[in-house]
């Protein structure tokens, strides 16, 4: 490969919108390689950008690093992916993001009737939590529709 190909930290960091010490982590995981110059520093094919704003748009859908992984893997390594490869890893997502929608939209409407009727009557609210009875079914908020409680693609999950 010509280390002309190759784009500094600076340059991968700047056109994709993420902190160096985001794309580090990436790299740590095992989503994004690098290879190193001379004097050590991290050099990019340009094609890590593409894979980067996968892993935006594949956080931002709320996949966890492990998922974003399994979907990175179905890429080729030996070429740069093709709008068929990306159409084909995107049909995993539909599912989730018609589950998100469908939570959401049951949200919106318990919001709507709890905000709306102008009571704000945490007794009778729907996500009220009263005497703190769901602290022992575990962390976050235990009312939520689960596919709203996901852990937050960028942290890791115990187990």
């Amino acid at each position: 490969m010509d280390s002309r190909d190759l784009l500094p930290m600076g340059e991968i960091s700047s056109r994709s919108g993420f902190a160096a010490s985001a794309i580090r982590y990436y790299e740590s995981e095992g989503l994004i390689t690098a290879h190193r110059s001379g004097g050590g520093q991290r050099r990019f094919e340009r094609g890590v950008l593409r894979r980067l704003a996968f892993i935006r748009a594949a956080s931002n859908v709320g996949l966890t690093i492990e998922e974003i992984r399994d979907e990175l893997a179905r890429l080729p390594g030996n070429r740069t992916p093709t709008k068929a490869d990306w159409h084909r890893i995107s049909q995993h997502w539909r599912q989730r993001l018609d589950d998100q929608i469908a939570a959401l939209e049951r949200l919106k409407g318990g919001l709507d009737g709890c905000i709306g009727c102008g009571c704000l009557s945490l007794r009778s609210c729907a996500f009220s939590n009263p005497a703190d009875v769901h602290g022992e079914d575990g962390p976050g908020a235990q009312l939520l529709p689960d596919t709203l409680r996901r852990p937050h693609p960028g942290r890791r999950t115990a187990g």
